[in-house]
């Protein structure tokens, strides 16, 4: 581990400097993003038919595909990284508080992903303004879509806010170590900014931090978009109370994973080490096979409920569960990883960041596919046989999967351009590092002089 010394001029280096990396790095993401929009702009043009989700039968055929499967998964990704956070500041786990920023910026990377399925999802985008804006007052007592877009709103504006106070005490200390170009964004952030305020601001963080840790479970990934499958008896693929914690885990787990890319991609490209350490990586690991028992064990219970004298309809539905390619890849997968996180606290020795990230990428790739076998399979499996003569298929068209390439282009381009604007770790992470007072957790102490102080050792 290294035993350097974290400074200001450490966290400034994404700023401050480009590589060839990061221009490669940008065209892809950008090319990614590119090419669906071509492809969607193809779909505008020829209707949301060329996708197949216009196609509802026996034979498989789906109004709901890939589009709502990733959506869910962004927003999982997106209020999951917000409560992993809020429980840094809230439970005081200072160990994590260089991945927190990383964390909030994934919530705004997410939602963005997420409100961007839902104008491509709705086949005209105008739609968003005739349908949702121009009648909220109406549609917002009886339309499940209203709900969600007033959650993700919502959370977005309470995201930002969240970051932007705890900007103010970076920007204003580093201001002229930053770029000149960006003063505009630099005066707006630090609008009316004084030290006296620095305490209030984190009595503020604390208490919406707060809220988030109450509101998750409550309106957002454990609440209104489960609430929108969990509340349809005529599916029993959705319909039942463990959905809220089961979106709710897969949200932790999927969250985590991602800041484990994240930390590991910025910790590699900026010569990170000693302040992204190995240790950061041992406790998220930790957390995540946490939360993969929880996904696990959840998912025994509906497979337990669904088998031990279930309706007929709620059998065919289990059923397949215990066969279906997109959904015992993901269970094995997690259990997979499980496995190997047991194995790292019984055998140390086995972790390393490579099979971390390993580790984080089947994660991410597993809840993405349970995600996309529970939107399918409440198709599959309803209670109704309205449509039993119509012949239907659904496999994700080409269109489809580029929309998936593309948003992971969009949330990719928004980290390589936000690392050039703000520092995307934390001020106070680097003063905790190395040892500084923090300011408004503490009380104030006189000086101390440095050259006497005793290094503190963390565990």
């Amino acid at each position: 581990m290294s035993t350097k010394s974290p400074t200001e001029a450490d966290i400034l280096r994404p700023i401050q400097n480009v590589s060839k990396t990061y221009f490669i790095m940008f065209a892809v993401a950008a090319l990614a993003l590119g090419a669906f929009l071509v492809a969607w702009a193809y779909q505008l043009q020829q209707g949301l038919v060329i996708t197949g989700l216009s196609d509802w039968g026996s034979g498989g055929g789906v109004t709901w595909g890939l589009y709502i499967g990733a959506f869910i998964w962004w927003v999982g990704i997106a209020h999951g990284g917000i409560i992993l956070s809020a429980a840094v500041r809230l439970l005081g786990m200072d160990r994590y508080m260089p991945v927190a920023r990383l964390a909030e910026l994934l919530t705004l990377a997410g939602l963005s992903a997420a409100g961007f399925y839902i104008l491509v999802h709705m086949g005209r985008p105008d739609r968003m303004v005739t349908s949702v804006l121009g009648h909220y007052h109406i549609t917002v007592n009886n339309s499940p879509l209203v709900w969600d877009v007033t959650v993700i709103t919502a959370y977005f504006v309470l995201t930002a806010t969240y970051l932007a106070l705890t900007i103010r005490y970076d920007v204003t200390r580093l201001r002229d170590q930053l770029p000149d170009r960006f003063d505009p964004i630099y005066d707006g952030l630090t609008l009316g900014y004084s030290e006296k305020e620095d305490q209030v601001i984190d009595r503020m963080v604390w208490w919406v931090a707060l809220a988030i840790i109450i509101m998750a479970p409550l309106l957002l990934h454990g609440g209104v978009i489960p609430w929108l499958f969990a509340v349809l008896p005529n599916y029993p693929g959705w319909f039942g109370a463990v959905q809220g914690p089961q979106f709710l885990t897969i949200a932790l787990t999927s969250a985590i994973s991602g800041v484990i890319l994240l930390s590991a991609a910025f910790r590699w490209a900026y010569d990170w080490d000693h302040i992204i350490t190995d240790d950061i990586f041992r406790g998220l690991l930790l957390w995540l096979g946490f939360f993969c028992l929880l996904f696990l064990w959840l998912q025994l219970q509906q497979l337990t409920a669904g088998s031990f004298h279930p309706t007929v309809d709620h059998g065919a539905a289990t059923a397949s569960k215990f066969s279906h390619p997109l959904y015992v890849g993901p269970i094995l997968g997690v259990l997979g990883v499980l496995g190997f996180i047991f194995a790292t606290t019984i055998r140390p020795s086995l972790f390393t960041k490579l099979r971390a990230m390993i580790a984080g990428v089947i994660v991410l790739t597993a809840t993405l596919l349970e995600k996309l076998y529970f939107v399918l399979s409440g198709f599959w499996y309803p209670s109704f046989s309205i449509y039993e003569a119509t012949p239907g298929d659904y496999f994700p068209s080409a269109i489809e999967i580029s929309s998936l390439l593309g948003t992971i282009g969009l949330v990719v381009l928004f980290f390589l351009v936000v690392a050039k604007v703000i520092p995307v770790v934390e001020l106070h992470a680097i003063e905790h590092l190395r040892g500084d007072h923090g300011h408004g957790h503490e009380p104030e102490h006189e000086p101390v002089d440095e050259s006497t102080k005793q290094p503190e050792v963390e565990a």
